[in-house]
Order: C-alpha cells, then structure tokens, then sequence
C-alpha cells in the first residue's frame, strides 16, 4: 500500500506526550496523519514522516476547528481516524477553583472535543467508515481526591462515547475511548493547571498526603507510546467494544473497583490516594 492510499488520521495535540507519541507511531505504521496542535512550530518534528501534515487547531476555537478539518481533507482527501487527544488536567481543592478555572477546563476536555467529532463527522458519514477515538482516563472511571473537575469531565467523555457509539454504528462508524492510567508526559507540568494558589488551609494536610501518593506512583507510570499502541490497535482492529484501558495500574485499579463493594472501593481508593 503507498503512502498516497493509506488510511488517515487526524489528531488533536500533537505537539506532545500521548498525542505526539501517536503521531509518530501512525505515521511509522505508514498512515497519513494530520497532526493538529495550538502551535503548529511545536510539531515541526513530525513533518520528518513522509505523509504527515502539522496543521493548527485550537478545540475551543470553533472556526480554528472547522478550518483545520477543512484543510485535511482538502490535503489527504479523507479521514478515517479522529483520535481526540487535546485536553488537560485541574488539580486542586474544588472550592477554591475559580469559574474561569471551571469553563477553561470543561471547554477544552469536553466541548472541545464534541466541537471536532461534529466537524468530523459528516465526512466520515460520507465514506460509510470511520473511527473516534476519545482519549480519556482511568480518572474518568475511578474518581480521585482533588481531581473533581478533571474527573468530571473525563466522566463525560465516557458516557458521550459510549451513547455515540451506539448512533453511529448503524452509519459505519465506531466510537472507542481509551482509559489510560499514569502516564509519565508533562501531564503535571504544561498539561497541569492547579486552584491551590488560593487554597484554605483546610485542605493542606489531605492536599500534602495525596501529592505524596501521586508522586511515590510515578516511577510506575506507563510510557505515551505504550498508550499510543493502545490506540492504534482501537483503531485498526475488528473488535466490538467500545473501553480500551491503557496501562497496568489503570487495569488493575478498573479490575478491582468492579469487584469491591462500595465501602471497599472507597477503601482502596483512600489507601491509593495516601488518605
């Protein structure tokens, strides 16, 4: 198969961690990717791929959504795959969180992404085939102390996937969303944002036992190009199922609150969290 008739996928931030892992795998697979990302001189490494085409696209911008999706099927001709990456994490007592904090961070990781699937979709409708793939978390299926808003939107994103799958499936295109557990990326750097700045001393000494807990996890965390891996295969493989965990902790903890009662999965999780 040449390049000119690979399978396409687009991908909302590329520029790093899980999304550029994915770009560079695709690509090496010999897909065509359409690598999107708010600042396209961040994916200017990409473009070493043959049949990889870094274009801008800001989720929470509308006309930056429509244009970039213009763009790459007037480039590829196409889309097969729409991988929605782009998002970020709030951590931080849910009190002290500003509004501005509460819409930025429900408009990038859940109105965002319905913004692109709904770009998406009519070309995808138009070939009779597609795949969504909507990257959320293991914190979108286990919630975790001070991560309410982050948690809450990654909730949402698994029950919009998993309605959207039963309505597209009649039309030929699969919805699919992949739980990962702890990656080691920037996630707790440029992907993490934070309301500690005005938090009650209330909270300090809860707020300091799961920070402990977070980090003494991180040597433990999974690799962007294992998750990567994880969403090729729900991209390319004839499964019917919808939830593709990614990692062994997310496994293991998913495992595990499935088969607890609610007072022991309230347990585990405390013990997880350091509480």
């Amino acid at each position: 198969m040449s390049i000119e008739t690979s399978p396409v996928v687009l991908i909302t931030g590329a520029s790093s961690g899980i999304g550029r892992a994915a770009a560079n795998l695709f690509a090496e697979r010999g897909w065509r990717v359409a690598a999107t990302m708010r600042n396209p001189s961040d994916g200017s490494a990409l473009e070493q791929h043959k049949g990889v085409k870094v274009l801008p696209l800001d989720v929470t911008d509308t006309d930056s959504v429509e244009a970039a999706v213009t763009a790459a099927l007037e480039h590829f001709g196409r889309i097969d795959v729409l991988v929605n990456n782009a998002g970020y994490g709030l951590f931080g007592p849910f009190e002290t969180a500003t509004d501005e904090q509460i819409r930025r961070q429900f408009a990038t990781n859940v109105e965002g992404l319905f913004t692109v699937t709904r770009a998406v979709l009519p070309a995808m409708r138009s070939q009779g085939s597609g795949t969504v793939i909507n990257v959320a978390s293991l914190g979108g299926l286990v919630a975790l102390p001070f991560f309410s808003l982050y948690s809450a939107s990654k909730f949402a994103v698994v029950g919009f996937t998993e309605a959207l799958s039963f309505e597209l499936a009649p039309l030929g295109i699969r919805a699919k969303v992949i739980a990962p557990g702890g990656v080691a990326t920037d996630f707790s750097g440029r992907s993490m944002a934070h309301t500690l700045a005005a938090a009650e001393p209330a909270y300090s000494a809860t707020l300091a036992k799961v920070m402990a807990a977070l980090g003494a996890r991180r040597g433990n965390y999974s690799s962007a190009e294992s998750v990567a891996e994880t969403i090729f295969t729900a991209a390319t493989d004839a499964a019917d199922r919808v939830m593709y965990l990614a990692g062994a902790d997310a496994e293991q903890v998913y495992a595990l609150q499935r088969s607890l009662s609610e007072a022991e999965r309230l347990a585990m999780l405390r013990q997880h969290s350091g509480l």
